[in-house]
């Protein structure tokens, strides 16, 4: 297959963690990428890294904290007069604390980093996907997407529009070639828990993390296979099956427990 004939797919916050195991599953797969991320000397590393066999990788340099940024990808990606196929919905952030304590304006920008770029970047790309008649989304949100979670409020908030968001728009799009899968990892090892300030709570401290690499390759099937959803990890199937029949309350208190400072 020449180059050109080849899939796109973007990927935001790919260079690091689940966002860039995914992009490796994708390279893997002869996939084209354009990679979305802040520094732009991690995405001239990784975009080296994947850059064999005349695989074209692309990097966009974009602050999505920056509500103008979500546009500008959009536009640059454009540009460049490439279709992308795939887009995968991974950047994101969180903040650790009681929610009288934590800090206002990092909070907004964790809104517009993990709902507001998604909302952008779906809207924008599914409207030419739809056009054509093809395409994948798949947006990362969390088993916090389906419990609420004393300590990271905003999060878990976050995380839960992400998952009901592409549930939703997953059934508009029936019919028009086009999926929505939402990925739903529990806590992974990745730089998640030292960017939020959260590196001395018990769910870090005293659970196993799990491997971004498997989280990806969950993820990554599902899309492929067209899945509505994927929860990874056993364990984390067996905590969102005992959240669906607690009570919101026990579920909320249970969740806190595990996310409370370690010292506590």
């Amino acid at each position: 297959m020449e180059n050109e004939a080849k899939s796109y797919a973007l990927i935001t916050g790919a260079t690091s963690g689940i966002g860039l195991e995914l992009a490796k599953l994708f390279a893997q797969d002869e996939y084209n990428l354009v990679l979305v991320a802040r520094s732009e000397q991690e995405l001239v590393n990784v975009a080296d890294e994947l850059r064999t066999n005349g695989r074209e990788v692309i990097t966009v340099v974009a602050d999505l904290f920056n509500p103008d940024a979500h546009f500008s990808v959009y536009e640059e990606v454009k540009a460049y007069g490439i279709e992308v196929e795939v887009l995968v919905n991974n950047a994101g952030q969180g903040v650790y604390g009681k929610f009288i304590e934590t800090e206002l304006q990092r909070e907004l920008d964790i809104v517009q980093l993990n709902v507001s770029a998604c909302i952008v970047l779906s809207k924008l790309f599914i409207k030419d996907m739809v056009q054509r008649g093809s395409g994948k989304v798949l947006n990362v949100s969390s088993i916090a997407g389906k419990i609420p979670g004393p300590y990271q409020a905003v999060y878990h908030g976050t995380k839960a529009f992400i998952h009901f968001f592409s549930e939703a728009i997953r059934s508009e799009l029936k019919d028009t070639g086009v999926t929505v899968t939402s990925l739903l990892p529990g806590a992974t090892d990745t730089d998640f828990f030292r960017k939020a300030d959260m590196e001395e709570s018990k769910i870090v401290q005293d659970q196993e993390l799990e491997d971004p690499a498997f989280v990806a390759k969950e993820g990554y099937e599902a899309l492929m296979a067209g899945k509505d959803k994927v929860v990874t990890g056993f364990k984390n199937k067996m905590f969102v099956a005992m959240g669906n029949v607690s009570t919101d309350e026990a579920a909320t208190e249970r969740m806190g427990d595990m996310q409370k400072p370690a010292d506590q």
